[in-house]
């Protein structure tokens, strides 16, 4: 059975989103699904900053779509985009202040078989190569919005893996802020949504 060993706490995500967002790479993120794990390495991310970045959903302040983000932290801020898939996000930092981390792409790890056919077999690095790609891949849907990642069936866990280098670039498919560098992007990497 998947075991909680090792998964981060709660103060790990207590942090300014440009602080958890690089310590995220490398960790790996697990869902157990009817019985089932699936899991992946996370290779690329992007903070949002909330009311000082006006990429953030929360640029404008708290909706009925975007509370998850103003905390408590470590929780799934999830969403639905371009009417066909979901999108998964780390809330961090102090509560009451939006903030969080969009997961961008994984290096599957375990349950890679079930990951092909939940994305109609694909190869193994497009399987969550996007962050509508690794939800799909993962099982991940709006029904853990809010969900608390310190817990099952949803968590991030250090096996104590590393990457051995990772950049900083300007984040992916936004208008506002796009000149910000809040995409960590573990260097090389064939997983990722789009090279650094």
């Amino acid at each position: 059975m998947a075991s909680l060993h090792g998964a981060l706490k709660r103060s790990f995500y207590r942090r300014s989103a440009l602080e958890v967002a690089p310590d995220l790479l490398g960790k790996l993120l697990c869902h157990l699904k009817d019985g089932v794990l699936t899991s992946g390495r996370i290779v690329e991310v992007e903070a949002y900053l909330g009311a000082k970045d006006p990429a953030s959903h929360a640029y404008r302040g708290p909706t009925q779509h975007n509370r998850a983000m103003f905390g408590p932290a470590g929780r799934a801020y999830i969403y639905f985009t371009y009417g066909n898939h979901f999108c998964m996000n780390v809330v961090t930092g102090e509560e009451g202040v939006a903030s969080a981390v969009l997961i961008r792409a994984l290096a599957p790890h375990e349950g890679i078989e079930v990951m092909k056919r939940r994305r109609d077999g694909r190869p193994v690095t497009g399987l969550a190569s996007g962050p509508g790609k690794l939800t799909a891949a993962l099982g991940i849907d709006r029904r853990l919005y809010g969900h608390d990642l310190t817990r099952k069936p949803l968590w991030i866990r250090d096996d104590g893996e590393a990457p051995a280098r990772w950049v900083r670039t300007p984040r992916i498919g936004i208008r506002q802020a796009a000149d910000r560098l809040y995409r960590f992007v573990v260097a090389g990497s064939p997983f990722a949504s789009r090279k650094a």
